[in-house]
């Protein structure tokens, strides 16, 4: 019932203009979305590398339907590399990418096309790109484009999402020399036959995929917010004699900033998830929707900075 209100307002003219003009609720986006255009993306990306943090920056636009859209999503990001690169603010600040913003549910030869042309342009800048992950029915194919981007762009990131239970032996196909791996929960509601339904379970999951990821040759990306499972991330590190140099965290723009904060200051590399464009109500509400957990997550994250 809850997420069919969500999914109903997020359809919504008339919310969208209370959202976006209600004084409380900028605050609210202010905090979570860098802004619409491609200087505030590059404005909060310097301000985050100036206080020691790396970054990835996406471009929100998922429902891409048409060709164009996809081709405007792929120049954004070319043009958001170019200014990115003379800036300096490179190798620092990366890119995230879904491919269903570049043409993936209508011809996945496109969506390569295009995401071969952004990691080319992150290339020249002296960055790389990670392929952002999606509900389980685009799985394969995200990671059958990926395989054919390592060809020519070997550090180009993978996203897995540890609440599918597929997950763990994806891990270890993924965890050879040079791999960049995030593991992140899943945000997506999926069908148990396809994934862990209780926090407990993903939970269980994200360890055992972590330890993995952590015992391998690649480069794991350890993107949570849980206390908890950083901490144990940590042990994991010096369980397997990783330095700050061989992994990172990576966080929420707007998400609990004194702990990434204090990891920084530790020595740990922490990357920010910076999302920025003019489709900013749909990606909160889209994010609200797909678990109504997500309202107390966002709300925790509004009376506290820890």
């Amino acid at each position: 019932m809850l997420r069919s209100v969500i999914l109903a307002a997020s359809r919504s003219s008339q919310v969208e203009r209370l959202v976006a003009t209600a004084p409380y609720t900028r605050d609210v986006v202010r905090r979570f979305v860098a802004g619409a255009a491609t200087d505030d993306a590059l404005r909060a990306t310097r301000g985050l590398v100036d206080d020691g943090l790396a970054v990835t920056l996406d471009h929100l636009g998922e429902d891409t339907v048409r060709p164009e859209q996809a081709t405007a999503t792929r120049d954004e990001y070319l043009k958001l590399l170019k200014m990115l690169g003379d800036a300096g603010l490179t190798p620092a600040a990366e890119v995230s990418v879904k491919l269903s913003a570049l043409g993936q549910m209508f011809d996945e030869q496109l969506a390569y096309d295009n995401a071969r042309a952004i990691c080319a342009a992150a290339d020249a800048a002296g960055t790389t790109v990670t392929l952002d992950m999606e509900d389980h029915t685009t799985t394969d194919s995200t990671l059958e484009v990926l395989s054919r981007l390592r060809k020519d762009f070997p550090s180009t990131g993978a996203v897995l999402q540890a609440y599918l239970r597929r997950t763990e032996s994806d891990c270890r196909e993924l965890s050879s020399a040079g791999s960049r791996v995030r593991l992140c929960k899943g945000a997506y509601k999926e069908p148990e036959s396809v994934a862990y339904q209780s926090a407990r379970e993903v939970d269980k999951s994200y360890v055992r995929c972590m330890n993995i990821l952590m015992s391998g040759d690649g480069y794991p990306m350890l993107a949570t917010h849980d206390p908890r499972i950083i901490s144990i991330g940590e042990d994991r590190a010096r369980w397997f004699d990783r330095g700050p140099e061989r992994f990172e965290f990576q966080m929420l723009y707007g998400i609990r900033p004194e702990e990434q904060a204090r990891l920084a200051g530790e020595g740990y590399t922490v990357r920010t998830y910076v999302p920025y464009g003019d489709e900013w109500y749909g990606y909160l509400m889209r994010r609200l929707a797909e678990r109504p957990a997500n309202l107390v997550f966002f709300g925790r994250a509004l009376i506290s900075k820890k």
